[in-house]
């Protein structure tokens, strides 16, 4: 097949979520034999008027890259670019990732009469205390006619949760999907800990890693609050942050208690994480929905790429109990799990993999062995293959 994959306002390639998100599925499907073009942008922002005159157009890791760099909320502007590009290459299907002032490629889809599949990781219409649904509704609901809009122009709904699509759309045009990790990347760091007696996991300081966007959802403050915790009880252990966001500078703060035994990346290229991973004995994905009223309205529903990239790098995870978390990280089996929010319990369960070297690695290999099975990229994109075969045959 010929696909259009739109990612409007997501940089490829980029160190977010979304950049690994659209990489790894455009590199999985043209690894399966297909042509790929992908429309995203070479970093956030504004690049001028003549990002709207033509993509700049490259290849990139098996597929054909067009960045257009407008910025995200300026993402309906390249509509008729889009249309352009499509009209162009004549695929057989578009993909799009969902965003509120995004649309192009779908509207594209209808223009030259092909099924389109619509990408949804996080919640269509927000929940009446965020601002921008207040404002909406003030309005007149604009962003709720166009995001219902876009997920009527879609054969096929594709999101971690159905809960994320309006009640308005058919349940039967939705398909849960999680997302994954490229297993085949960590394959090395996870052999090299899993297989050698004097791997990170077993060195004299242990190594505790916190990867993630620094937001608040995060959880990175409950972390660095936990870690200080196990320092004030002796712990050797040191803690490592991968990662930037708005939390960043407050997390930093809480550290500095503590010179020495924190160690802050900033944001790495997707490139360098497998090795960054692999100096760590224990992987925390401290989520707390508390912060987030979208995800107390609709449930979990990010798919959690770090606890995938974790598990692929033979990590015991330590994560809240909250689903799909704990239904992708089971307790003492993959990890252990501890009330969301509970930071003498997140502290408890780091503490309790630190002190048992060998339960660390057992609960570490079986998550690897599960996120190949059930999470990989690979395992998502035959997945999205089938679903555009149907459409298309």
């Amino acid at each position: 097949m010929n696909i259009l994959y739109v990612a409007s306002g997501i940089p490829v390639p980029g160190s977010l979520g979304g950049s690994t998100h659209t990489l790894e599925v455009a590199r999985g499907l043209a690894a399966r034999g297909h042509e790929l073009h992908v429309v995203a942008c070479s970093r956030p922002g504004w690049a001028g008027l003549a990002a709207l005159a033509r993509p700049v157009s490259a290849q990139l890791e098996g597929f054909t890259l067009h960045q257009i760099d407008v910025p995200k909320a300026a993402s309906l502007f390249a509509a008729p670019l889009i249309a352009r590009l499509a009209a162009a290459i004549q695929p057989d299907l578009v993909m799009e990732r969902y965003y509120n002032f995004a649309g192009g490629g779908l509207l594209a889809a209808r223009r030259l009469g092909i099924p389109a599949i619509l990408e949804v990781n996080a919640l269509i219409v927000d929940p009446p205390v965020v601002f921008k649904r207040r404002l909406d509704d003030a309005l007149g609901g604009p962003l709720r006619r166009w995001a219902l809009a876009q997920c009527r122009m879609a054969a096929r709904i594709v999101t971690p949760l159905h809960t994320t699509v309006p009640p308005e759309i058919p349940r039967a045009s939705i398909i849960e999907l999680p997302w994954g990790a490229n297993v085949e990347r960590f394959e090395k760091i996870a052999d090299c800990r899993l297989q050698t007696a004097d791997s990170a996991g077993q060195s004299a300081i242990p190594t505790v890693l916190f990867l993630g966007s620094f937001r608040a959802w995060h959880g990175v403050l409950d972390f660095v609050r936990a870690a200080a915790l196990l320092l004030e009880q002796g712990s050797p252990a040191q803690f490592l942050l991968v990662g930037d966001g708005p939390e960043r500078h407050a997390a930093a703060q809480l550290a500095q208690a503590w010179p020495g035994r924190f160690h802050f990346t900033g944001a790495v290229d997707y490139h360098d994480v497998p090795a960054l991973l692999g100096q760590a004995m224990v992987a925390v994905a401290p989520f707390n929905t508390a912060p987030h009223p979208a995800l107390r309205a609709a449930g979990f529903f990010w798919s959690p790429l770090k606890i995938y990239e974790y598990m692929a790098a033979g990590l015991p995870i330590v994560t809240a109990d909250i689903a799909p978390l704990n239904e992708i990280v089971r307790h003492e089996r993959e990890g252990l799990l501890y009330a969301e929010g509970d930071i003498t319990a997140l502290a408890g369960a780091i503490a309790r993999l630190l002190a048992a070297p060998e339960t660390a690695r057992t609960l570490g290999s079986a998550a690897r062995a599960r996120v190949v099975e059930h999470f990989s990229w690979a395992h998502h994109c035959s997945e999205l293959e089938q679903i555009a075969r149907q459409l298309t045959s």
